[in-house]
């Protein structure tokens, strides 16, 4: 068959930190191919609030840096809109600012919990008050001091919240983490002119000011993964993805749809700072795989995914540490359920461990309810594809926060 090929969205990951860290640097970057998507757009939005100015076309981004003191006081409320990385990085980003200034936003955002990133900035000094660990956050803007941080939960949010403060701390800052999560805000730091560095699994970072720098950003492998979990359980269909990101972070769903007997083949390209590369994926049978906790940061958006996949493969597929995914912008272990549920396919869950037996036979029944996650959408349609037949999804048009072309370019390759 015939190799299709895709180019996938630019990630928004990057994006969003290549912004914040552009808003604070000595002069003016350029961010060519970003992404323009509602949760980015939230950034974008509250930067210039804070008097950046930023110069947006369909291709790149002009951002007018000003410095690590030359934010301004906003005169209302930060809306972050439902970005939960807009709201923890901007609240480490304005801990240290010598002006006060709230940050709220707006559906499932409101709900989603703040705590994890409050007490460790709060260690450092930082005075930021909430509706019981929820939104709206509320920040006293101070001098920070730095502090050496051991992060309880694996999360590349978080981690980027206290690398951000850090910027603005007197002393050394370090993040120790359980388990390594994607390293897009260290990269863009030390591509900015930052002093950080990493040994084993503590990142450190001295304080300092920032010089603008160009990026570029690389395609978003979350938002490519429906295509590539559809792609790798079809024998005989062969996909080739352009430019994708593959972020050691992230590659996690890569490395297991691997060891389920998936193919796909890598060709690293010349990227900076974030590593990249064309893949090409040729559909096949899969077998049953045992995932370890310690993997589950490197793939967390895309477990509904992977188990989508296993409920076609042969055995029975495990994956340990899912627990962080009620904590989504859904509880994405009851949107997987629910998803499993439409399309008559089985599954365990227990606490924080996913069981799958496959293979299993799809019969499409109801309406899938994605409780607008834009990933819940997302898994729904590469479910279809696995199923052989249409799927009703609840909600579709969520998914314009990530990717808004989304169904356009899946009905492309999928048709």
């Amino acid at each position: 068959m015939r190799i299709k090929y895709y180019v996938p969205p630019p990630d928004k990951a990057v994006t969003h930190r290549a912004l914040l860290l552009a808003a604070v640097a000595d002069g003016v970057t350029t961010i060519n191919n970003p992404s323009l998507c509602g949760d980015t757009r939230a950034t974008i939005r509250c930067l210039g609030k804070l008097g950046v100015e930023i110069k947006i076309s369909p291709d790149k981004l002009l951002v007018r840096g000003r410095g690590l003191r030359g934010l301004k006081k906003p005169a209302a409320p930060l809306d972050a809109g439902e970005s939960g990385t807009t709201m923890r990085l901007l609240a480490g980003l304005l801990a240290g600012q010598e002006f006060d200034s709230v940050i709220t936003g707006s559906g499932s955002l409101m709900k989603r919990p703040m705590a994890r990133a409050v007490r460790p900035l709060a260690a450092m000094g930082a005075k930021i008050s909430s509706a019981g660990g929820r939104p709206p956050l509320k920040i006293r803007g101070r001098r920070l001091k730095g502090a050496a941080h051991k992060l309880a939960v694996s999360s590349a949010q978080v981690k980027s919240a206290l690398l951000l403060a850090g910027l603005y701390a007197s002393g050394e800052t370090s993040v120790a983490e359980k388990f390594p999560t994607r390293d897009h805000t260290e990269r863009l730091l030390g591509h900015f002119g930052a002093e950080i560095g990493r040994a084993g699994r503590r990142i450190r970072l001295r304080p300092g000011h920032l010089k603008a720098a160009a990026v570029s950003v690389p395609g978003d492998l979350s938002s490519a993964a429906p295509f590539i979990a559809a792609a790798c359980s079809r024998p005989g269909f062969r996909l080739g993805v352009k430019n994708i990101g593959l972020n050691p972070g992230r590659t996690g769903f890569l490395k297991a749809l691997k060891k389920m007997g998936a193919r796909i083949s890598v060709k690293p390209l010349s990227s900076r700072p974030e590593p990249a590369g064309n893949l090409v994926i040729s559909g096949s049978v899969l077998k049953a795989v045992r995932i370890a906790s310690g993997l589950v940061p490197a793939m967390i958006d895309e477990v509904p995914l992977l188990a989508l996949a296993a409920a076609f493969a042969h055995g029975t597929t495990v994956i340990s540490g899912a627990g962080e995914l009620r904590h989504k912008e859904s509880d994405r272990l009851k949107a997987v359920s629910a998803l499993f549920r439409v399309l008559g396919l089985r599954m365990r869950i227990s606490g924080g461990k996913v069981s799958v037996h496959g293979p299993q036979t799809a019969s499409v029944r109801g309406i899938v309810e994605t409780f607008n996650d834009h990933r819940a959408v997302m898994a729904a349609a590469a479910g279809a594809v696995l199923a052989g037949r249409p799927v009703a999804i609840r909600d579709r048009g969520c998914v314009k926060k990530s990717y808004p072309g989304f169904f356009r370019d899946f009905r492309k390759i999928f048709r």
